[in-house]
């Protein structure tokens, strides 16, 4: 009988575990080495987002409003087409929202309008572009209005794009009126005195720095803006008396103080017809068009990525900045409610306010 070899067990060694340090301040070098890179990321971003978006602006077509069911029957063909005016009219809202009008118009489904408004009113050009093409829309779409928290000066401008067969519904608690024209100025003239600074721009005429923020008005200046403002103000009583039968153009004019009015004192001098929400207004106008099914919708203009990062290298560009800069002094009437800075509507421009 053979002998059984012993068992023979082979240990083996586990290799060293080397730890390699980097060289003193290499550390930091590579995080600075990782953000420049990152940094150079975003430029890259950035500048690919505005070459699409050139791209875009000269090769290719608005796409046009978005279209989003509302409330109503989802199976209906017949539309009821809400145009919400919400905030300061203005660019780029005013844009988007002749646009959203021109959509509607073409649009067979849609058998009626309803205008949501919630503003305190904006520029005059844009307010009375929008009334304008607010009217061409009622030709062939009739028109309720719905008014909601506030709905002044500008909000009551464009509202009244509703007609005299149109109705205008305000919430209990909402506020309008307010109709008049204001110039957004400041007189800084005693403090740059102060401060030792003064006006003193070369100029061609007498009234090509009117309104510098750094001089006091004159009375030329005070005749010369009187008559501006006159204009628009007497355009503004003309639309509100062509449009409420229950008004002429005196009682407009004595409503015309610039005061806001209750949605019940509003209702009281002939600036709305009821009082109810948008429910009720929406119910009135289905009745007035004879459906008894009707798919209600709104468009809106969803902001994309690109916008934003557009929007952003836009804002930091030292061109922009000085463009803004100079904007700043240009004179803007409005029809809006209160007071503002005279750099309001390009502050909010710039942050994309509506």
């Amino acid at each position: 009988m053979s002998a059984v070899p012993p068992l023979v067990t082979q240990t083996t060694t586990p290799p060293p575990i080397i730890i390699q340090q980097l060289p003193p301040g290499s550390f930091w070098l590579h995080r600075w080495f990782v953000r420049l890179l990152m940094i150079a990321l975003i430029f890259s971003l950035a500048y690919s987002a505005r070459l699409n978006s050139e791209y875009r602006m000269y090769f290719q077509q608005d796409d046009g409003p978005t279209e989003r069911f509302r409330s109503g029957d989802k199976q209906a063909a017949d539309k009821i087409a809400v145009l919400e005016v919400s905030g300061t009219i203005m660019p780029p809202f005013t844009e988007h929202f002749l646009t959203a009008i021109k959509h509607i118009k073409e649009d067979e489904h849609v058998k009626g309008v309803l205008l949501v408004i919630d503003s305190p009113g904006g520029l005059v050009a844009d307010s009375d572009q929008i009334y304008r093409k607010l009217v061409d829309l009622r030709k062939t779409k009739p028109m309720f209005v719905s008014m909601k928290r506030i709905a002044a000066s500008g909000g009551v401008y464009v509202a009244m794009g509703c007609g005299e067969e149109g109705k205008i519904f305000a919430e209990p608690t909402t506020w309008t009126g307010s109709i008049g024209v204001i110039i957004p100025r400041y007189d800084a003239s005693k403090l740059a005195e102060k401060v030792g600074v003064a006006a003193d721009s070369l100029k061609t005429g007498e009234f090509k720095d009117s309104l510098d923020p750094l001089r006091a008005l004159t009375e030329g200046d005070r005749t010369l803006w009187k008559g501006i403002l006159d204009e628009s103000f007497q355009r503004f009583v003309n639309i509100v008396d062509e449009n409420r039968k229950e008004l002429d153009a005196d009682e407009v004019k004595g409503l015309a103080t610039g005061q806001l009015f209750t949605a019940a004192q509003a209702k009281a001098n002939g600036l709305v017809d009821e009082i109810g929400d948008e429910d009720d207004a929406l119910a009135a106008l289905q009745t007035k068009l004879g459906l008894t099914k009707a798919r209600v919708v709104e468009f809106s203009y969803p902001v994309s990525l690109m916008s934003l990062l557009l929007g952003s290298v836009q804002a930091h560009d030292p061109e922009t900045q000085f463009r803004k800069l100079l904007e700043m002094s240009v004179p803007r009437a409005m029809y809006f409610c209160g007071n503002v800075p005279a750099f309001a509507p390009l502050w909010q421009s710039a942050v994309g306010a509506k």
